[in-house]
């Protein structure tokens, strides 16, 4: 059989690989039933929803015709390494890392830097857009994680707050 769409095949396949590592892993769990959900319950109907519309992007990447095989470009490098790093110093001044003595740096920090770096990633990068964006999900986010949900967890940086 021949692949008419790389990008939908190889989607497919990474659709169908992450539903099955999610349904393997929530069996560890208890799974209970639609009356009694377990721990595992979501996970595991999301991995096999996962996986089944990998099997079917898959299926038809090898039935549908399209234009010139639909074929995979090059690796934008750039962009990947801002979004994982963005998010890896999200975590880190979330959080701090005590092992490496960096501290807390709180919500609001955090998400400014999670955004200034992701943002860079994105072909004319804009500042003033950059602050408008961040400013909106910084309030946002207090606003949902700490009024509304009321969650525990730093806001600000201690050396603020005191």
């Amino acid at each position: 059989m021949n692949i008419k769409s790389q990008k939908d095949f190889f989607s497919g396949l990474m659709f169908m690989g992450i539903g099955v590592a999610f349904s393997w892993g929530a069996t560890t769990y208890n799974v209970g039933n639609g009356a009694r959900m377990g721990p595992g319950y979501f996970p595991l109907y999301l991995g096999v929803l996962m996986t089944i519309l990998g099997a079917i992007i898959t299926f038809q990447s090898l039935v549908v015709e399209t234009r010139g095989g639909d074929k995979i470009g090059k690796w934008a490098w750039k962009p990947l390494i801002l979004i994982i790093l963005s998010n890896l110093v999200f975590g880190v001044l979330l959080a701090g890392l005590p092992t490496l003595g960096i501290p807390a740096m709180g919500l609001i920090v955090a998400i400014y830097a999670l955004v200034f770096i992701a943002s860079v990633a994105e072909a004319g990068w804009k500042v003033k857009a950059t602050f408008i964006l961040a400013t909106i999900l910084a309030v946002g986010s207090y606003l949902a994680f700490v009024v509304a949900l009321k969650l525990q967890f730093p806001v600000w940086p201690a050396f603020i707050t005191g």
